[in-house]
């Protein structure tokens, strides 16, 4: 599992002081990079290659609000690894209280935008 922690700055919320929806989708975003990269994985490597990984689709459950200054944790970690799909967990905690799950399901495509099976040595690195 990977944590990534996050500051919630005055760009992030809305009119109702909330973070807004979609800074939730940013701070995943920069989660699952940061959970590649810990892997030794690099989005710019992918690309060099003519891979990358793309998502095809999310399940996100927004449980309670964060807010301005908060400190949150986004915590990535692998539901499953096959083919050219791969399916992760992430969760974005405010300490120990729960403010968001998500399901998410990354495709990796080649030149063309067509999905390619991850090679065994990427495969093995989640």
């Amino acid at each position: 599992m990977n944590r990534f922690n996050v500051r919630v700055y005055y760009e992030d919320t809305d009119f109702s002081g909330n973070v807004y929806h979609a800074a939730y989708l940013k701070f995943c975003e920069r989660a699952r990079t940061e959970f590649l990269r810990e892997r030794g994985l690099h989005h710019s490597v992918l690309v060099e290659d003519g891979l990358v990984f793309v998502v095809r689709h999310m399940d996100i459950s927004f449980e309670r609000p964060a807010h301005i200054d908060d400190e949150l944790v986004v915590e990535t970690s692998v539901l499953d690894a096959r083919g050219a799909r791969l399916v992760l967990d992430q969760n974005v905690l405010r300490g120990d209280e729960l403010l968001l799950t998500a399901k998410v399901t990354v495709a990796l495509v080649g030149p063309g935008g067509r999905p390619v099976r991850m090679p065994a040595e990427l495969r093995q690195k989640f």
